[in-house]
């Protein structure tokens, strides 16, 4: 039913698969004059032009996935996404102020310092190029079904990897089949990433534990396939699934065997990757709190402050 669209970026991920089916595209993909080239000659070797797009679905709100949207709107498309993925792209200059506000004492509280943290939080600031805002003409919730060129597709919450990240099922050719953005991928581990709360003042989301509990309710689902939003087609999903769970409870282990005392999250990440370039400190810090999270669920450590730094300890 979707065709894949392998549509550049300029990100370290490589392409991201766009997915057309009539004229519906998923994710078309981030904003640059590369990106927008090969999505115009892939429309044309359909006999189609961006006004002939009628909707813009969006899997999650990261600038390699709904930055075409803008585009596509302007000539007429309406855009479909969730709640929390609406909110975001509505204003992601915003969006990303507010991360960077929040994550800079973040993870000063969990033991980096406040002038690396600083740089840190600064680096995603190259992404707004590649992401203009977008208004949203239709949210979408868990349980709705949309039309897609005359075929049901069926809304899923997909948690954890992203916020308000849905997945699109489908019938197709009596197999069961889903567009699930990044969170399964066929030879990568997704890594959540950490995420600020909604609102100020609420509690942060635990998004390793909610992304656990998401791939297993995904493979509950017991998809013929899925349709990754980087690399192949998966064609034994459950299988992918159990292998992504698999890596991640062999990392919450080894997280465990690193809280010696009280530990904080600047040295489990520390622990786990040695001497890590400040590029890479936003993704291992998000493993590291992410699987202190798991322990922390699990009851196996718990979490106190000292001198306003977050220390865990076995318990």
């Amino acid at each position: 039913m979707f065709k894949r669209l392998s549509i550049p970026t300029p990100f370290q991920v490589g392409p991201v698969n766009a997915y057309i089916s009539g004229r519906t595209i998923v994710d078309p993909g981030p904003d640059s004059e590369e990106s927008w080239s090969t999505m115009l000659d892939e429309l044309e070797k359909r006999d189609l032009s961006p006004a002939d797009i009628e909707q813009i679905l969006v899997t999650h709100p990261h600038p390699d996935h709904f930055g075409l949207a803008r585009r596509f709107r302007d000539d007429g498309a309406r855009v479909l996404a969730s709640p929390a993925t609406s909110r975001i792209i509505e204003n992601f200059e915003g969006r990303l102020a507010y991360e960077q506000s929040f994550f800079v004492d973040c993870f000063e509280r969990h033991g980096m310092a406040r002038s690396t943290a600083e740089t840190v939080t600064e680096l995603p600031e190259v992404y707004l190029e590649y992401s203009p805002s977008c208004e949203t003409d239709r949210l979408l919730e868990e349980g709705e079904k949309l039309t897609v060129a005359g075929e049901t597709v069926r809304v899923r919450d997909a948690a954890g990897h992203a916020p308000g990240e849905l997945v699109f099922e489908y019938e197709h050719d009596g197999d069961e089949e889903a567009i699930v953005g990044d969170q399964i991928l066929p030879d990568i581990t997704p890594n959540p990433l950490l995420q600020p709360p909604a609102e100020e003042g609420d509690p942060r989301p635990r998004v390793l534990p909610a992304f656990n509990d998401s791939l297993d309710r995904l493979r509950g689902r017991d998809y013929d396939r899925v349709l990754p939003g980087h690399r192949e087609v998966i064609d034994r999903p459950s299988e992918r699934i159990g292998e992504i769970r698999e890596s991640h409870d062999e990392r919450t282990e080894n997280v465990l065997e690193l809280v010696d005392g009280k530990t904080t999250a600047m040295d489990v990440m520390e622990g786990l990757f040695g001497d890590l370039p400040l590029t890479e400190y936003f993704p291992g810090m998000s493993e590291a709190v992410g699987h202190l999270d798991v322990l922390e669920r699990r009851s196996e450590v718990q979490r106190s402050e000292r001198g306003g730094v977050v220390v865990y300890e076995r318990t």
